[in-house]
């Protein structure tokens, strides 16, 4: 920025004293293109600034012929173009000679935009950085609703902009104002506005199922019109420059706390800009009479996605897992999610529920549904070992029963069971099961016991079980005697020579 005093100067060296622009610029320690641009502001045609001969002067005609044709050709393809002609000067100095001969726009002059009281209010969303929430980096976003009459402003910050939270603050606001507006003007926000060709606009479905609820217009501003809207881009930029600055707060409840204090205390005791007898506070106090009346029941603003739940009982969501029964994988259910709460649905029962994290990458579990699970894959699994045992030793099916019925272990004791029968064969298992259960010790300690001692009464050794290895490599392996008689000969003293 040049100050006042150096721009009077400029402009009294040049029109009095007839100094070139290059002294001017030497003698005030300036560039030559700052001195032009204050005596191009002050009125001074360009051909008044003399300047030296340059290798781009022969092609000044061609470049201007290009772009009378396309106005907003880059400088690089014009370059290229020249360059193909003999040009063969330097890029960066062909870049200020094309910026100082390509056509300008015509300043555009715009109408300020009168609204009656009650009649508009106007939203966005600004982003404000991020912040750590739960041990994952979030963006930091204001929503902002401006009352356009009385200039009154909502402004609640947040780290989510889905539709629900926008809903949740478009109701909250409501609230607060203690009525709705008749319109709402939104810029092309993804929240509002799916698809925009042309005049042809795709509103949110959700957006539209809340603006029937609370019978307000939601209108589109044009393409490229921030004046519009410009209460809420000036409440935007006022919460930068005003309120956020040096701001100390310790989470987001705070942060709003101090915002919603901000608007009142700060922003309503301003003077009113179009009728200066009254502050922000006073007008909207007028304004808030001529609001719609607030329906009787609030819509429902919570966010809602169709999840598959896959192999694993777990639905996912912004980024984390909730649990589900496990009873419910392999099928499509509904996450409805506010910003306390995550409920799980399957048609319309609701099958779950969790506080909700704004972590990433987490699982947040219910202990009842992971118990469950495990119960299931335990009993699952002694299952599979009860029916062969079953099947082979009928009287074993007692046998467990009973043992059920005091808490023993009964995977533990199937296993041991199911080690016996191949051991012992099905009809020795038999027997001492059935001497077991008539002797009320329910051990396969004690089964084996009574295997050990009925073998031992026949004269028979207990059957030494042969582990073989795992491995199909070993079991396949041929081993081939090795002939005795080097040992005999080593037996008789070796061969004598």
């Amino acid at each position: 920025m040049i100050s006042a005093d150096l721009e009077s100067r400029i402009r009294r060296h040049f029109h009095a004293d007839r100094w070139p622009i290059a002294t001017i610029a030497a003698q005030l320690g300036l560039h030559h293109s700052a001195v032009r641009r204050v005596l191009r502001q002050d009125g001074v045609p360009a051909k008044a600034f003399p300047s030296r001969p340059t290798k781009a002067d022969p092609y000044i005609p061609f470049i201007l012929e290009i772009l009378e044709k396309y106005p907003h050709l880059k400088a690089s393809r014009i370059f290229d173009m020249v360059k193909e002609r003999g040009y063969d000067g330097a890029r960066d100095h062909f870049r200020a000679v094309i910026a100082r001969h390509r056509p300008r726009k015509a300043a555009e002059a715009f109408l300020r935009r009168p609204s009656l009281s009650g009649e508009e209010a106007q939203v966005d969303w600004g982003h404000f950085g991020h912040i750590e929430v739960d041990g994952a980096r979030r963006p930091l976003v204001v929503f902002a609703m401006v009352l356009k009459w009385s200039r009154h402003a909502f402004v609640r910050f947040g780290v989510d902009m889905r539709t629900g939270a926008f809903l949740a603050h478009h109701q909250a606001a409501f609230e607060e104002f203690g009525g709705v507006p008749r319109v709402l003007l939104y810029d092309n926000l993804k929240s509002a506005v799916i698809e925009r060709i042309g005049d042809a606009i795709v509103f949110n479905k959700d957006l539209l199922a809340f603006a029937g609820h609370y019978r307000y217009e939601p209108r589109p501003c044009a393409p490229y019109r921030g004046n519009e809207k410009g209460s809420v881009e000036r409440t935007i930029r006022d919460i930068r420059d005003s309120f956020w600055p040096a701001r100390t707060w310790t989470d987001l409840a705070d942060l709003n706390q101090q915002a919603a204090k901000w608007c009142v205390q700060v922003r309503g005791a301003r003077r009113h800009p179009e009728d200066r007898t009254l502050t922000v506070t006073t007008a909207f106090s007028e304004e808030k009479s001529r609001l719609r009346e607030l329906p009787k029941d609030r819509f429902p603003v919570e966010d809602r996605v169709d999840v598959a739940i896959q192999k694993t009982p777990y639905a996912r969501f912004d980024c984390n897992d909730y649990s589900v029964p496990h009873t419910k994988v392999r099928r499509v259910v509904s996450v409805v999610a506010s910003a306390e709460t995550v409920r799980i649905f399957d048609g319309t029962e609701e099958i779950a529920r969790h506080a909700r994290c704004w972590g990433k990458g987490r699982q947040i579990e219910d202990a009842t549904h992971i118990e469950a699970l495990m119960v299931m894959k335990r009993a699952a699994s002694e299952g599979r070992g009860m029916l062969p045992l079953y099947s082979a030793v009928p009287v074993a099916r007692e046998f467990v029963a009973a043992l059920a019925e005091r808490g023993g272990n009964i995977g533990g004791a199937v296993a041991k069971l199911l080690g016996l029968l191949d051991e012992f064969g099905a009809t020795e298992l038999s027997v001492a099961v059935a001497e077991a259960l008539k002797a009320d010790t329910l051990h396969a300690s004690a089964v084996r016991q009574m295997l050990d001692r009925r073998r031992r009464a026949v004269g028979k050794a207990p059957p030494v079980p042969v582990a073989l290895p795992e491995d199909q490599r070993f079991r396949d392996i041929v081993v081939k005697p090795a002939t005795l008689g080097a040992y005999d000969q080593l037996g008789r003293g070796g061969d004598k020579k």
